[in-house]
């Protein structure tokens, strides 16, 4: 019996450590507001000092009967306003037509400024709470969960990483806070970064969504040969936090 008492009094002492380290962890986690805070900070010196890229982009997209893919070289300006220009492309014509040249034309009007303030992750548009930290590849990083505060095509329910070293976002999951059209619903997509110099810019978007003509598809975007401009004597306002126009 006494070794039986002695086998019950350790585990108890175990769970009560366990309970008082995750109780611990949970209380050393900065508050939301705290992490937006710098997020905010970071962003605004970000955006004094960025002034805009161009990249190459490549879509594919594909589903159990078509197929489609194309290159894009995006320029976006020092004012955060992005135009596409097509390099190639080949496979399915609905595809391209109906898929490609929307997400493209969506996404040069999200870019402007009026469309971009009321999209980015900020307090004005959105909701925020801390969920936990973690390690990714590229360092630590706070996991948020995120919600609109009015819904719209351009904005997300959604997770985002946030770096724990200079507060950018990293990494975001989730799906929109409206199907984007009639004919797309059920869509979840998942957004990553890539550090090109001081900044976070897309890296890769990988998404499942089902299409009523189509079926279940697979759409994937792939960022690559970021090019940052020559600095300007001029003020500028890209996108440098990220946008789930992006």
């Amino acid at each position: 019996m006494k070794s039986h008492s002695r086998i019950f009094l350790t585990m108890s002492l175990v769970l009560l450590a366990a309970g008082s380290a995750l109780s611990q962890t949970s209380d050393s986690l900065p508050s939301a507001s705290g992490v937006v805070a710098l997020m905010m900070r970071g962003d605004a010196e970000r955006r004094s000092e960025m002034t805009g890229y161009t990249a190459i982009r490549r879509y594919v997209a594909v589903n159990h009967e078509r197929r489609a893919e194309m290159r894009v070289r995006v320029d976006c300006s020092s004012d955060g306003i992005k135009q596409f220009t097509v390099l190639s492309e080949e496979g399915s014509g609905s595809i391209r037509k109906h898929v490609f040249s929307k997400m493209l034309s969506e996404e040069s009007d999200a870019s402007r400024r009026e469309t971009r303030e009321s999209s980015r992750i900020t307090p004005a548009n959105y909701e925020f709470k801390m969920v936990r930290q973690v390690v990714l590849d590229s360092g630590p990083a706070y996991v948020l969960e995120i919600a609109p505060k009015k819904p719209s095509k351009y904005v997300v329910i959604a997770k985002i990483w946030v770096d724990a070293t200079d507060y950018s976002v990293v990494r975001i999951e989730g799906q929109p806070a409206r199907n984007p059209s009639f004919w797309v619903h059920d869509v979840h997509f998942i957004h990553t970064y890539q550090k090109v110099g001081p900044f976070w810019l897309a890296s890769a978007t990988q998404s499942t969504s089902e299409v009523r003509i189509f079926g279940s598809s697979k759409l994937t975007i792939e960022s690559s040969d970021y090019v940052l401009n020559s600095q300007k004597q001029e003020t500028s306002e890209p996108e440098a936090i990220a946008s789930v126009a992006r």
